[in-house]
């Protein structure tokens, strides 16, 4: 039978993955249809009035019409972004931090993923300087984690019985591999969305996740290239349009003899190129950081209307360069014909029809275009493919305004509130560069067998990595979208040099968004020095515990007065506290750890009286004035004798009337805890939920036994303690919550290396890691926050100072 149940929840993994794949294409044919209906109607509005007015002299009217779709556009993004905040920027920040274990709220709900989507169309139609690639892998996580569940908070009432995958594991392997199905979606690059899963994503992967993944990284890639492929060609079934984002087949013209896609010398140029990227990155991820800090200081703090206006002052001023620059700054140049050889192939040809069908004549003669206005007045994805494949010229100066504007513009854009993409911007951005450098070795240094197309792709590559600094993923997903193999040595050696580049200065644009959101995510490993640091320095001493067997008002009060997610459960072991004392080296080593303990736990005792004196039951509120007396039991009897007789009186007051005094023996300042298990927070709030619990006067075997799946009914939705109805409960009912611990969570000793603590944290997915001597005895707890970089840096200082 259990064979039989693991087969078929092994099938049901797989049919999952697959319904991911195929929602994250629906949802990216949903985001491409709407952004293409929405651009086209705004350019072609535009456009014929812009032709009109250049005679008539109305251009300000022009103006006026662009600035109305975009205003439009923008302020519905941002109204999405005020019904749901998360739904802001990419959201490959959150996701990381998701995989990473660390639980950030909304991020994958369903509500954030409508909000997203439509939101991104807006944006993105509404001409800000912003791609709708990296909204494409929030959506696609949001999917891959709310798809298995079959249930939603928006939507309480839709709910089916569905028993399986209800742990955190399991969600954050279909996070993965959503994750992975968007970027297979935006690019049509379903091997570069697994290795993004794997290299950027998660933390904890297992080898079993890496099928699964590309398996539903391919579904994504052909539901959306089929259902593109059949609404614009007519074709169904053809396979015509791989992904959102499309870079062309790059081919040298057959008519130039002297053309090559690149040669062993333009490695050099692209090494240098790649160092100049991850300059240019490094100054975007400063600049952008600088302005995020400065929004959290003077525009988070205001009224939420105030980032509508933010948002609405960047669409205003983006839209008013765009058209000043296009009209006034553009260069009228020469179309080439070059393309339209009798040899070509048909993709060739299609693509030099969509490429030169895209071109702008505005204010110029006949057989001529305005290249500026090429760039700024076409969908993202249509300046990208000129960059790369127009025959025709740029002129330098354009170039470089080009490059100028969105370098500034997607700098400013990028964090205000509207759902955004950073990777079209960057890409366009890093076309320019590597256009403008083709430009300047042809005229002035007279290299005649440089392709332009192969220039602007490898700047494309250098400037985004500069930003991002991602290798392997980026790679392949550039070569899966030129679907050119041959680029593949050019594309990573650019890529590593940009990132080195880059990583002397800063970090990659994501993990500083992590960082100003103080978010406590772990890189993969620690420092060399961090080694001088053992677990003892880094745990918390100040333990919130439980024992075996509990009041429900110590369990209330407990869970009130703490946010803690899991609590060690305990017993005091007396019989053994002399002995203890005297043989135990870390106890009397550090005396500051007693003394914080034993004071932080008296401060505790005293919230707790407090927080009783709210719990909803007269009985409980008379009972917190008494002074309940613990007998010590004489320390010559048996160790399990004592915890028998105590068993019926659990979680005993710790000196509840007393103020911590200097005149406390050691004893009293701390006592040995023997350490028996890890009970979570969720699973003590559903104890109480379900009335699991036995009177004084019963044994404990007379306590109500939930199964797992009745423990997990709730997955991933918890009541909170301060939701339950607790007015049916007597607060003296007593809760054994030995059947419900985990009696055999990972321990470390307390002179355990940081680097193996470390280790030990990030490949098994732990939250909490409890310290434990060599007589079993519980001395402490790490939890992530231990093991950021910023506390072990500061406990790293504190270390050089005692030396």
């Amino acid at each position: 039978l259990s064979k039989q149940k693991a087969q078929r929840y092994e099938a049901l993994k797989w049919v999952l993955v697959f319904a991911i794949g195929v929602c994250t294409g629906l949802v990216g044919l949903f985001v491409d249809f709407f952004v293409r209906l929405f651009t086209q109607l705004k350019f072609q509005v535009v456009q014929s009035s812009v032709e009109e007015c250049t005679e008539k002299g109305c251009l300000a009217l022009s103006l006026l019409e662009l600035l109305g779709f975009n205003l439009t556009f923008v302020f519905l993004a941002s109204l999405l972004v005020l019904i749901q905040p998360v739904a802001a920027g990419s959201g490959i920040p959150e996701i990381k931090c998701y995989l990473n274990g660390v639980k950030v709220p909304g991020v994958v709900r369903l509500r954030t993923v409508v909000c997203k989507a439509t939101g991104v169309l807006f944006s993105v139609a509404g001409g800000l300087f912003v791609g709708k690639e990296g909204p494409m892998i929030h959506s696609g996580a949001v999917v891959g984690a709310g798809l298995p569940q079959f249930q939603s908070i928006s939507l309480r009432k839709i709910q089916f019985n569905f028993p399986y995958f209800c742990s955190d594991r399991d969600k954050r392997d279909f996070v993965s591999a959503g994750a992975a199905a968007g970027v297979a979606a935006a690019f049509g690059a379903p091997i570069g969305g697994t290795l993004f899963s794997l290299e950027e994503g998660s933390s904890f992967w297992n080898q079993g996740l890496t099928w699964k993944v590309l398996f539903c990284s391919m579904t994504a890639t052909f539901t959306l290239n089929f259902f593109r492929s059949g609404i614009q060609f007519g074709s169904w079934g053809s396979f015509q349009l791989p992904g959102l984002l499309s870079f062309g087949e790059f081919k040298c013209s057959e008519s130039d003899k002297k053309c090559h896609l690149w040669t062993a010398v333009d490695l050099g140029f692209f090494i240098l190129m790649g160092i100049v990227g991850g300059l240019l990155g490094a100054t975007f991820n400063c600049l952008n950081k600088r302005l995020a800090k400065y929004r959290m200081r003077n525009v988070h703090p205001k009224p939420k209307l105030v980032r509508v206006l933010e948002s609405l002052l960047v669409s205003l001023t983006t839209t008013v360069m765009v058209f000043v620059a296009s009209m006034v700054l553009g260069e009228c140049r020469q179309i080439s014909s070059s393309r339209h050889s009798g040899n070509d192939t048909l993709s060739l040809q299609d693509i030099s029809e969509d490429v030169n069908s895209s071109i702008k004549t505005f204010f110029c003669p006949n057989e001529t275009y305005n290249d500026m206005a090429t760039l700024f007045f076409n969908p993202q994805e249509s300046a990208i493919l000129q960059l790369f494949h127009q025959d025709g010229t740029f002129s330098p100066v354009t170039l470089s305004l080009f490059f100028l504007l969105y370098f500034l513009l997607s700098c400013w854009t990028y964090g205000i509130s509207v759902p955004s993409g950073l990777f079209v911007p960057s890409l366009l951005c890093g076309a320019a560069f590597g256009r403008l450098v083709a430009n300047l070795l042809k005229s002035y240094i007279g290299l005649d067998h440089i392709y332009s197309g192969t220039f602007a792709l490898v700047g494309a590559a250098a400037f985004l990595g500069g930003v991002v600094r991602m290798t392997i993923s980026l790679t392949v997903i550039l070569v899966e979208s030129t679907n050119e193999i041959t680029y593949g040595l050019p594309i990573m050696i650019t890529l590593m040099v940009a990132k080195w580049t880059g990583d002397f200065f800063n970090k990659g644009i994501y993990d500083i968004h992590v960082n100003l959101r103080g978010v406590p995510l772990l890189e993969w490993e620690t420092g060399v020095e961090m080694d001088k640091l053992q677990a003892s320095d880094i745990m918390e001493p100040n333990l919130t515990y439980v024992y075996p067997h509990t009041r429900i008002q110590s369990l209330v009060s407990i869970l009130r007065t703490t946010v803690h997610h899991a609590f060690p459960v305990v017993t005091e072991n007396r019989g053994n506290e002399r002995e203890f004392m005297k043989g135990n080296q870390l106890i009397s080593n550090n005396i500051k750890f007693k003394k914080s303990s034993i004071l932080t736990r008296a401060g505790e005792q005293r919230k707790r009286s407090q927080s009783m004196k709210s719990y909803p039951s007269s009985e409980l509120r008379n009972m917190c004035d008494e002074h309940i007396a613990t007998e010590e039991p004489p320390e010559k009897e048996d160790l399990l004798q004592q915890m028998l007789e105590r068993r019926y009186t659990p979680y005993p007051n710790l000196y509840p009337d007393q103020s911590p005094s200097e005149e406390w023996t050691m004893e009293e300042r701390f006592r040995p805890l023997t350490f028996h298990g890890l009970i979570l927070r969720s699973q003590l709030v559903t104890l109480l939920d379900r009335g699991v619990c036995y009177s004084e006067s019963q044994s404990s075997a007379s306590q109500p036994r939930l199964s797992h799946a009745e423990m997990s009914e709730d997955y991933p939705h918890y009541p909170d303690i301060h939701d339950l109805d607790l007015t049916l409960l007597n607060p003296r009912m007593i809760v054994d919550v030995t059947p419900y611990m985990n009696p055999s969570p990972f321990t470390v000793s307390p002179n355990t290396h940081v680097s193996q603590v470390f280790n030990l944290f990030r490949t098994m997915g732990l939250r909490h890691l409890p310290v434990v001597n060599a007589v079993g005895e519980v001395v402490g707890i790490i939890t992530r926050h231990n093991l950021t970089h910023e506390f072990l840096q500061a406990r790293l200082r504190q270390h050089y100072q005692t030396l």
